[in-house]
């Protein structure tokens, strides 16, 4: 070994240099000297990752691709995680799949009147009134299997 390795390490093999014992080939180890200077980086690093509490945002290089980019505040954080929780996905679409559903309903319901043989002719009333109830059949179905969907494939996701 290195003569001016001192120290002991465990079970007797020698152990690391001291700090003042240090040297970096062919280069002094003076004060203007590379160990220096490598001693200053390396507290300089320890001080900012050791020191993180204290950072403001200024110290964060954001790349710009498109247009400026905005830090998002603990506010719009909260809202995003709202917006992306598997309840409110799962109710977007019930809702969504009702008002889909009632559209295709009526859309049914206006081209395929069910006019039973036993009235003869069916009065406004019969008609709306068997409007209403293909059209919610087809909404609540629609609401369902979306909100099933929507759950089975976020909670597969997450």
């Amino acid at each position: 070994m290195d003569s001016t390795v001192k120290g002991t390490g465990p079970f007797g093999l020698p152990g690391p240099p001291k700090r003042s014992e240090r040297r970096i080939k062919g280069k002094p180890n003076g004060p203007g000297g590379f160990a220096s200077l490598a001693a200053q980086v390396g507290e300089e690093i320890l001080r900012y990752t050791m020191d993180w509490k204290n950072h403001y945002r200024e110290n964060i290089i954001i790349p710009k691709l498109m247009g400026p980019v905005m830090i998002k505040s603990k506010e719009e954080k909260m809202i995003e995680a709202a917006f992306e929780s598997c309840a409110f996905k799962s109710i977007t679409a019930c809702v969504v799949g009702y008002g889909l559903g009632a559209g295709l309903g009526l859309f049914s319901a206006s081209l395929n009147p069910t006019i039973t043989p036993d009235f003869g002719h069916q009065s406004a009333r019969q008609v709306l009134q068997d409007m209403k109830v293909t059209t919610l059949s087809y909404a609540k179905n629609f609401a369902m299997i979306g909100m099933v969907f929507s759950a089975v494939e976020c909670t597969i996701e997450s």
